[in-house]
């Protein structure tokens, strides 16, 4: 592509103006934390935070898909100093370095990344976890247009970023209310963004620029497991749309039986409506994960696979047991549920995951690591969720 490039401070600022990054700066971020380096956006509050004492939710969490920073103003140069952490798995491929998108009135206009910062290593065969410290890191976008413009720069949404400072060649001062619909999604790894190829390549990013709105993303890797302090984040959360996506990481840990799971997503769903009691509520069941489908988990890595430096996983569940959950269970419990919510809820609607990544899509455009959707697969779900949802579904009415 063609635009400004981050990169390096070999040609730093002259005497830049820096900018306090706070709340009035950054969208997609439920909460700031002050951290030693400078403030670290979380997707979940600290009460929240405190009741899910798990080390995977605490890591995705505090990686921040769907947060960006957004600003006015004149500056041809932005810099931004940033501490991300990096995730090693031992055997699988190195990930590259998270990118940033870079948004010009709405329009990518440039991306680059942060090198160094700290690395977190991960045993998926022994579960040990070992962390070594790194530097900030610079990112740096030049030769913007000499104009007022609205900024956007999405962080990478697969590495937890502390914001440390932002410096510029010309004031910057918040974007005004565009009184865009705001929509908060929650999902597992696949809305949090697996291997898209940039944070506004994200499925949800998409759909959501595609359908005009603003994203609250809660997308949760590993840990969409209708826990109740999700539900009362959402449930405090202001938003015009609200989308749920139910099931994969049910299936992925093995966590509940069928008998559990009906009455999780009445309370689920009842807790949001507390607070939004008349708001489209779009409730979605899996896309088409062929391990998954009739065989429940948990899911396991395959270690011979892993042993050859390719990272896929297996169901690892007893397919007799009917009190297990699959993803075609899930569905159809899913879709009874929504069936009888809406004789008392005109608002609440379903949709077949199915739609967004099904058995056709499957035979082109197949799982990579048999759980995940690559790029081009994140591109093709949130062009078809916005012609679903926004142009002609659960959220077209509220869109105009």
């Amino acid at each position: 592509m063609t635009g400004p490039v981050g990169d390096g401070i070999e040609n730093p600022i002259t005497a830049p103006i820096t900018t306090r990054i706070s709340a009035q700066l950054l969208r997609g971020a439920i909460e700031l934390e002050n951290t030693e380096h400078g403030v670290l956006p979380h997707r979940l509050p600290a009460r929240a935070r405190a009741q899910g004492a798990d080390a995977q939710l605490a890591m995705a969490e505090t990686q921040p898909s769907g947060v960006r920073l957004a600003f006015r103003t004149r500056a041809t140069t932005v810099e931004l100093d940033t501490l991300p952490t990096k995730r090693v798995y031992v055997g699988a491929p190195a990930r590259p370095d998270g990118v940033y998108d870079l948004l010009i009135d709405g329009r990518l206009a440039g991306q680059g990344s942060v090198a160094g910062g700290r690395t977190v290593t991960v045993d998926m065969a022994t579960g040990s976890v070992t962390n070594d410290p790194g530097p900030v890191g610079t990112l740096r976008f030049t030769d913007l247009p000499d104009t007022v413009k609205d900024v956007e720069i999405w962080l990478p949404y697969h590495e937890t970023t502390e914001l440390v400072a932002l410096r510029t060649n010309a004031p910057v001062e918040p974007v005004p209310d565009a009184g865009r619909k705001v929509w908060l999604h929650h999902g597992s790894s696949i809305s949090h963004g697996s291997d898209a190829a940039s944070p506004t390549s994200i499925w949800p990013a998409l759909a959501a620029s595609l359908g005009g709105v603003e994203l609250i993303n809660l997308g949760f890797g590993g840990s969409a497991l209708l826990d109740p302090f999700t539900a009362r984040t959402m449930r405090d959360t202001p938003a015009d749309l609200i989308s749920v996506k139910i099931g994969i990481n049910l299936v992925n840990h093995d966590l509940m039986r069928l008998r559990a799971f009906i009455p999780a997503v009445h309370g689920f769903l009842d807790t949001i409506r507390d607070g939004h009691p008349t708001t489209p509520l779009l409730v979605i069941s899996p896309i088409l994960c062929p391990i998954h489908e009739n065989t429940p988990g948990p899911s396991a890595p395959d270690l011979t696979e892993l042993a050859s430096g390719r990272l896929r996983f297996r169901a690892a569940g007893d397919p007799t047991d009917p009190s297990r959950l699959t993803l075609s269970t899930i569905r159809k419990e899913l879709a009874a549920i929504v069936a009888e919510r809406a004789v008392d809820d005109p608002n609440v609607q379903y949709l077949d995951g199915r739609s967004l990544y099904g058995e056709g899509d499957a035979g082109e455009l197949p799982l990579p690591d048999a759980l995940h959707p690559d790029a081009e697969t994140h591109r093709r779900m949130g062009e078809r969720f916005a012609e679903l949802a926004f142009m002609g579904g659960a959220f077209s009415r509220t869109t105009a």
